[in-house]
């Protein structure tokens, strides 16, 4: 499975400009989310990777106004260049998703842009049936499919995701929790919508379904041009899935590059040490190091760059000063799109070796295969009831 980038057409879909997310409100909120900025493009996979507690959820859940009390979006523009299904030519119609009211929500969420959630087991309502909270999106936005039609497509969509059709009278507590999150991925498909954002979506899944369900996603996501968000822990799996990739520490994007880019010469610390943590198939043996150290907890995090305390290449600028998100001094013209929140990066002296610009290295993600661990066989046990 390889990314698309080559094919990635550079309209934009969704874009989010300075988002801002507090908990609470006054002097007592928390900021979640810090001047946020992302730019998805029509059939691209975009990777939004952190460890837990970054601000990677409570960035989707802004995006879509799906976030709960006590969170509140407190800046920022989240724009959706929604193309109509049925639409002729390339007209699009630009919805600005923080000032739109709920009925213009509720039009185009699922319709247009749909969300795998993380707990499949309490995003699913227990007490209703498969058939049930599958068919009752199509009810909703496809009015003129009759019940047969609904119930056929509903079958269709459980195959798609490699469940077996008799499974839609089942109630979501008889299912298994890979089975559960692979309804929620069956769901969000439903409508074809133009943007899919996954939280976490293959979290439950041994790693040979895993790999069965993203292969899929994205021979559809090829064949019907769909555009992802898509957001997990592990780097690794980014870094063959996605075409760009986004890292977010602290409630800050710290750096965000190609994936292929990001692979070969990561420019911030942070993400370097994201790409210790999984060790390679070929090359020579190298300690895995990993990071020291736990995030930052968001009622105190410590002065200037928030990873300073964990970084071992830190000066004493990061302790007082946050470094903006800017394009590394030695990036090549062209490659603008490459930015990193670093000072070793600003031009004032050389980067150490780890993080500096390597002439050669490959630019395409394909190049990086061969260094991702293999999805190593293993048990369906648990997996199916």
């Amino acid at each position: 499975m390889s990314a698309v980038s080559a094919t990635v057409k550079a309209e934009p879909v969704l874009e989010v400009r300075g988002l801002c997310v507090d908990y609470g409100v006054g002097s007592s909120a928390v900021r979640a989310v810090t001047d946020a900025s992302l730019t998805l493009h029509r059939g691209e996979v975009l990777g939004l990777a952190g460890e837990s507690g970054s601000g990677k959820s409570t960035l989707a859940y802004a995006l879509t106004r799906l976030l709960r009390a006590p969170g509140v979006i407190s800046g920022g523009d989240v724009l959706f260049h929604n193309r109509p299904q049925g639409s002729a030519g390339e007209r699009t119609e630009t919805v600005d998703l923080l000032a739109a009211d709920l009925a213009k929500l509720r039009q185009i969420r699922w319709s247009q842009l749909a969300v795998v959630f993380q707990s499949a087991m309490h995003a699913l309502n227990p007490v209703a049936r498969i058939d049930a909270q599958l068919t009752d999106v199509l009810k909703a936005h496809r009015r003129q499919m009759d019940g047969a039609a609904r119930r056929e497509r509903a079958v269709e969509l459980l195959r798609m995701v490699g469940i077996s059709p008799d499974r839609l009278r089942s109630y979501p507590h008889e299912l298994s929790g890979g089975m559960r999150q692979r309804v929620m991925i069956a769901m969000a498909l439903a409508l074809e919508p133009q943007v899919v954002i996954m939280d976490e979506p293959t979290t439950a899944l041994d790693v040979v379904t895993q790999r069965e369900i993203l292969e899929e996603l994205m021979l559809l996501r090829e064949r019907l041009g769909f555009a992802v968000v898509f957001i997990t822990h592990d780097l690794s799996l980014l870094i063959e899935l996605a075409d760009s990739i986004a890292i977010m520490y602290a409630g800050r994007i710290v750096e965000r590059a190609g994936a292929g880019q990001l692979f070969h010469t990561p420019r911030h610390p942070y993400s370097l040490g994201l790409l210790q943590s999984f060790p390679a198939l070929h090359g020579e043996r190298v300690r895995m190091e990993g990071i020291p150290g736990s995030p930052p907890t968001l009622t105190a995090l410590p002065g200037g760059c928030a990873f300073h305390p964990r970084c071992r290449y830190a000066m004493d600028r990061c302790h007082s000063e946050q470094p903006a998100l800017l394009s590394p001094h030695d990036e090549p013209i062209g490659a603008q799109d490459r930015v990193a929140a670093c000072w070793l990066q600003d031009g004032t002296q050389p980067p150490p070796e780890p993080l500096a610009l390597r002439p050669g290295a490959a630019p395409d993600t394909d190049a990086a295969l061969a260094a991702i661990p293999a999805a190593a066989p293993a048990t369906t046990e648990g997996d199916e009831q």
